[in-house]
């Protein structure tokens, strides 16, 4: 589950996922950052309304070494029903692999809604929810294991 949500995100995840899955809008999408948050706290990351702000805070965005962002589209997620037994709902993406990363320590993953892959630039992405996810790349393929109950829990 998300280590934090960003303020702007809650009560919208559920909801933007659910966009993402339906195409509505077209070009909608889930886009996974890979970061380094340095010095920046969770409570102050938390505040940022986009992704352009959350890099303008002082969280360095890995894009060498092997890393880059992940899109997932509406082929790559399905929304699932309501959990009602236990009044909740879990959304989850499949686990993601960065191949042969070689620089680039990363100690967080990012979850952002894009509502247009084609025109959108980071400061259209509203960011959803953060990951502690501390690698120190050796070489070696990465692999993100989303937690088996989803990455995203509305209770």
């Amino acid at each position: 589950m998300a280590d934090i949500v960003f303020n702007i995100a809650k009560g919208r995840v559920v909801e933007l996922f659910n966009r993402v899955d339906t195409n509505d809008p077209a070009n909608s999408a889930l886009v996974i950052v890979p970061v380094d948050v340095g010095a920046t706290s969770d409570a102050t990351i938390r505040d940022f309304d986009t992704l352009a702000a959350v890099l303008a805070g002082g969280v360095t965005e890995r894009t060498t070494g092997g890393w880059n962002r992940k899109t997932l589209t509406d082929a790559d997620i399905t929304f699932p029903a309501p959990d009602d037994t236990n009044d909740r709902f879990d959304i989850d993406i499949p686990d993601q692999t960065w191949t042969a990363v070689t620089a680039g320590a990363v100690t967080d993953l990012i979850i952002c809604y894009d509502n247009d892959t084609t025109a959108g630039t980071d400061s259209n992405l509203i960011p959803l929810a953060m990951h502690d996810f501390a690698i120190t790349p050796d070489g070696s393929d990465v692999q993100a294991v989303i937690n088996a109950a989803g990455f995203f829990r509305a209770s």
